[in-house]
């Protein structure tokens, strides 16, 4: 803050200099080469770079991403999601369905198979000639880390991979309060994970399913890069290419945060090697399935050939979602399609705040994978879990709001969450 000029009609003016910043409030300047890796926050950037705007604000102590600071959001997100989890085991109880059985369903199977057999050697093919789905598609750190777990977690592979998927849920529900808190406030900080939690496809998160741990990793990495932690942003964004194939929206975000780092000559070395080791998750296993198969584009032949999952310029959503206003359509096409006209809604409000331009780069290119996908509409919702920065806007607004309002969306989001839950499970017949 400038100094302040006062004068006095009875005396020679006088310069009050400004008041010294609170020591707490660490400096946006880019640190001399060779320091250590700053802890300050990711300043917004220069007119021209991408999403040019207001500075983020200072830097905040190590404490206020703690556990200490974080656990109002955990408990509400654990909170949350034990109501939606009580609520389809009731229902599925009522409809003599095994509630774990059916959390262990579809994309689940998978893993668990991995976990037992490994991976596919070779594509397999039905007696038309027609090729078989392959295991292939599906990245391999969650079941390693559920190989790991099941090693110490009673009972089978099933329950590691829920144990996984649960302790990830709570990783990313910190994940985000952490995101929400250093842009914003810790009031923002928890609705951001209690917003989470209560999606419309929410159920996934207590499924053993790839979702929470893909968004903690997410989350985390995020974070560093808005606290100039690039090494750390690196290797977490490397782990979450080894997670899903949605790795490469974070691997965008990441390598745009430290090629505008590089550019701009601020903090060394660090910039290079966290942009360096950004895509190695996601390229790695992509080139180890092409020499597991013996050609290049191996991965994508087994997205395309087993899965029927391509990109194409956006037509197959556009035609399924035209069904809406054309014919009767199930519940599960109406709501993936709402959460997409939603998600880009948000998409736009976030990227009006210059100080998360990294976040809105990843949040866009998940949607535009979601949307330019070809295949399974009924998915393209669960798809969209992991860009909860999108729900950012959301977030600050609840924070700013009466404590009544913001009891009044989450309850009525919870039951929206809830309900759907219950539908997408236990009555719709394809995967969440």
């Amino acid at each position: 803050m400038p100094a302040a000029n006062t004068s006095d009609t009875t005396g020679p003016t006088t310069q009050i200099p400004a008041p010294r910043a609170p020591e707490r409030e660490a400096s946006l300047a880019a640190p001399e080469p060779g320091a250590p890796e700053s802890t300050a926050s990711l300043a917004a950037p220069e007119p021209g770079a991408p999403g040019s705007g207001a500075p983020v604000a200072a830097a905040r102590p190590r404490r206020l991403a703690g556990i200490a600071a974080a656990w109002p959001a955990l408990l509400l997100y654990a909170t949350l999601r034990a109501t939606g989890l009580i609520t389809f085991w009731l229902i599925a109880t009522e409809k003599h369905r095994d509630m774990w059985a059916q959390l262990g369903r579809w994309d689940a199977g998978w893993y668990t198979g991995i976990v037992a057999r490994g991976y596919d050697a070779a594509f397999q093919y039905r007696p038309d000639g027609t090729p078989l789905p392959s295991n292939l598609a599906f990245f391999p750190l969650y079941p390693g880390l559920t190989w790991l777990a099941d090693r110490v977690v009673p009972g089978d592979a099933a329950v590691a991979g829920l144990a996984i998927a649960w302790t990830a849920g709570l990783a990313a529900a910190w994940g985000l309060f952490a995101v929400g808190a250093h842009l914003h406030n810790r009031r923002t900080g928890v609705l951001l994970a209690g917003l989470w939690a209560v999606i419309p496809h929410a159920l996934v998160e207590s499924m053993a399913y790839t979702e929470t741990l893909f968004t903690a990793l997410c989350a985390w990495s995020l974070f560093a890069v808005l606290r100039r932690h690039w090494v750390t942003a690196g290797l977490l964004c490397s782990l979450a290419g080894l997670t899903r194939p949605t790795g490469a929206a974070l691997v965008t975000a990441v390598g745009l945060a430290a090629l505008v780092a590089v550019v701009r000559r601020r903090d060394g070395w660090r910039p290079w090697l966290g942009g360096l080791l950004a895509p190695l998750g996601f390229a790695g296993y992509v080139l180890w399935v092409g020499d597991r198969l013996g050609r290049t584009d191996g991965y994508f032949r087994v997205q395309k050939d087993t899965w029927n999952m391509y990109y194409d310029n956006g037509w197959y959503t556009l035609t399924t979602a035209r069904t809406l206003v054309t014919g009767k359509s199930d519940l599960a096409i109406v709501m993936c399609t709402v959460v997409l006209l939603a998600a880009i809604a948000l998409f736009v409000a976030l990227s009006a705040d210059g100080r998360a331009w990294p976040l809105a780069v990843f949040s866009l290119v998940v949607i535009a994978m979601v949307f330019f996908g070809h295949g399974y509409y009924h998915a393209k919702g669960r798809l969209l879990i992991p860009a909860f920065p999108v729900l950012l806007p959301i977030a600050s607004a609840l924070a700013a709001a009466h404590r009544r309002t913001v009891v009044a969306v989450l309850t009525t989001l919870a039951v929206v969450s809830a309900t759907y839950g219950v539908y997408v499970l236990l009555f719709w017949t394809h995967s969440p």
